[in-house]
């Protein structure tokens, strides 16, 4: 089987996000999200919670599932029997930083390729840093994330007005 992760915080999911992780599975037959519990953002939403939005928001997509994850992306790719990395690419910027992780991870293990997506136009500004921070401040983000998710963020934001 042709298996991939797609990886990330995922603090929260976006339309972004989940462009690339569909448009994953037209070249693999499964595709884990690998959502991380270690890494040097600090989160809005506890692991445990951003794991539930990522199975919430693919659950009608039948190649993928979600998992969360500790440690070295490549270990876990290796532990789920993935031959890919996939990432998305929104702008130049994104693809120094990739580049380094990409080469990084091949260094480590280098039976795992890096497989680049370049995002699709109508989402390449989008983060969910962005999304957050417009949210935060009570601005629209219909289209953005998910309804389900844009609904989760609302809530959030308005007990911490």
């Amino acid at each position: 089987m042709n298996i991939a992760v797609c990886s990330g915080t995922f603090d929260p999911v976006t339309n972004g996000h989940l462009d690339i992780i569909k448009r994953a599975t037209s070249f693999f037959d499964k595709v884990i999200v690998g959502v991380a519990a270690d890494n040097n953002k600090n989160t809005l939403f506890p692991l445990e919670e951003r794991l539930r939005m990522v199975e919430m928001t693919t659950r009608d997509m039948d190649k993928v599932t979600a998992k969360s994850f500790s440690g070295l992306l490549v270990d876990f790719a290796q532990r789920e029997g993935a031959k890919a990395i996939v990432r998305g690419l929104r702008a130049v910027s994104d693809f120094e930083y990739e580049f380094k992780m990409a080469s990084m991870n091949k260094k480590l293990n280098n039976e795992i390729e890096t497989v680049f997506l370049m995002t699709s136009s109508k989402y390449s500004y989008l983060s969910s840093s962005v999304v957050r921070q417009v949210a935060s401040l009570g601005g629209c983000i219909k289209g953005l994330v998910p309804p389900e998710i844009e609904k989760i963020l609302v809530e959030r934001y308005k007990g911490m007005t």
